[in-house]
Formats: structure tokens, C-alpha cells, sequence
């Protein structure tokens, strides 16, 4: 029986980097349903496979692919909540952890894994732990 090459079925299944994870997962699982149903119709007669083991890789996978999708949308929510704590920070003093640098918030920038205020004069404060969100004086002449 011939065989294919590995590279050339790599190429043709694996997603490009621009997908998202949800769909590499979908990708993923129907792939591995192909390869299942593959393996099935080709294994040995005479020393069959256990089936049980099929049916316990399927939950598996189902199981990653739920964790992805569940991420996706705990993702998107940690999105929309940061974008509104962002805009309720816009205009007020912040200080930064060690106190060096204080100004009133201008606009706020996303990074992996946190924000960073932009201070009306150009400085940047990381929003960390020890970060500190006042008010602004305003005085009336």
C-alpha cells in the first residue's frame, strides 16, 4: 500500500497563522475524525484496535477543543472589561508604583498581558499592582 508523505499532508491540513484558535481547533478535530475513521477502516482484522480507546481520545479532544472556546470568550470579555475600566481612568492623576512619575492620563495602551497610561506629557505608567488613581485638583481661580 503506498504512503504519503507526511510533509505534503502537514502542508495541506495545518491552518495558517492567521486563523484563529477556535478554528485551528475545529480544524484539528476534524482532522482527527478523518485520521480515526482512517485508522478504522484500515487496521488488521485479525488484531483490531480497542475501541474504547477511540471513544476516550474523541472526549479528550472535545474536551481541549471546549477549553479553547471557553478562553476565546473569557478573552473577549477581559477585552471589553479593560477598554471600560480604560475609559473611566481617562483625565484623572496617576502615579506610578515607585511615585517618579505622576500626570494626569491622556489615553491608555494595550500590551500582552496588561495597560500602560499615556500622560498628557508623553511619560508612560504601567497599570501594575502599587499603581495609584486620584482625582484631579481642580482649583478655581
Amino acid at each position: 500500500m503506498p504512503v504519503d508523505p507526511v510533509s505534503s499532508y502537514y502542508t495541506s491540513t495545518v491552518p495558517s497563522t492567521s486563523t484563529t484558535a477556535a478554528q485551528k481547533a475545529s480544524m484539528d478535530y476534524n482532522t482527527f475524525l478523518q485520521l480515526l475513521i482512517t485508522q478504522m477502516r484500515n487496521q488488521d482484522p485479525l488484531q483490531p484496535m480497542d475501541s474504547s480507546e477511540y471513544v476516550a481520545q474523541l472526549a479528550t479532544f472535545s474536551n481541549v477543543e471546549q477549553s479553547i472556546l471557553t478562553n476565546n470568550k473569557l478573552d473577549a470579555l477581559l477585552s471589553a472589561t479593560m477598554l471600560s475600566q480604560a475609559g473611566s481612568i481617562i483625565g484623572k492623576t496617576i502615579t506610578s508604583a515607585d511615585g517618579k512619575i505622576s500626570g494626569v492620563v491622556e489615553a491608555v495602551r494595550f500590551i500582552t498581558g496588561g495597560a500602560i497610561a499615556i500622560l498628557a506629557d508623553g511619560q508612560e505608567v504601567p497599570l501594575t499592582d502599587g499603581t495609584k488613581l486620584s482625582q484631579n485638583d481642580s482649583k478655581e481661580a
